[in-house]
């Protein structure tokens, strides 16, 4: 309807966000436009990450401050996960099952490799684990990153990859489980 274009607009804004196609786009925008207030409260908390949240500038990682909490923490593990993004840092922090340190790696390059390399020195870290999703330009970029830190002395290890819990075989890509077969250990 052309006399609503506001509303237009919000939904095309809506679309561009990730995971949001039309039908949720309209259906957010016209939430937002049917109460105001929820409307308000939207644009204030999204007012308040654009002003407030960064980047770590240490890991990468979303922070209010300069240095995220997890890089301030002198108690954390001796470890270093490599991720690919801030939210897989939530993701993980949310889980419980790591307290050690993060690094996002939101592309390879010598910058990023030079700051990884800081964080092991100065975290004295003694093992990076590389987190990423499993594919083949995964391993490729976890082969390289070990042949650039080999010299700093750390043990390297990846995440386990195989077969998720509650699936059966016949959903499970063959390439899955034919890692979960290989990397099995004993009861």
């Amino acid at each position: 309807m052309k006399d609503l274009n506001s509303l237009n607009k919000l939904i095309e804004a809506f679309e561009e966000l990730p995971s949001i196609g039309k039908k949720s786009a309209t259906r957010l925008a016209l939430a937002i436009a049917k109460d105001k207030f929820k409307a308000l409260k939207l644009i204030n908390a999204i007012e308040e990450v654009v002003t407030n949240v960064k980047e770590c500038e240490i890991c990468g990682s979303f922070s209010e401050h300069e240095i995220c909490e997890i890089c301030d923490d002198p108690n954390r593990e001796k470890t270093l996960a490599i991720v690919e993004s801030a939210k897989d840092v939530m993701v993980i922090e949310e889980s419980g099952s790591y307290n050690g340190f993060y690094f996002v790696l939101s592309h390879l390059d010598d910058e990023n490799i030079q700051k990884i390399r800081d964080i092991i020195k100065n975290k004295e870290i003694k093992e990076v684990i590389f987190a990423f999703p499993p594919s083949v330009e995964s391993e490729a970029r976890s082969l390289y990153l070990e042949d650039k830190l080999k010299d700093l002395g750390v043990e390297f290890s990846q995440i386990a990859q195989g077969v998720p819990t509650g699936v059966h075989f016949e959903n499970v890509d063959i390439n899955s489980l034919a890692k979960a077969i290989k990397l099995r250990f004993k009861l």
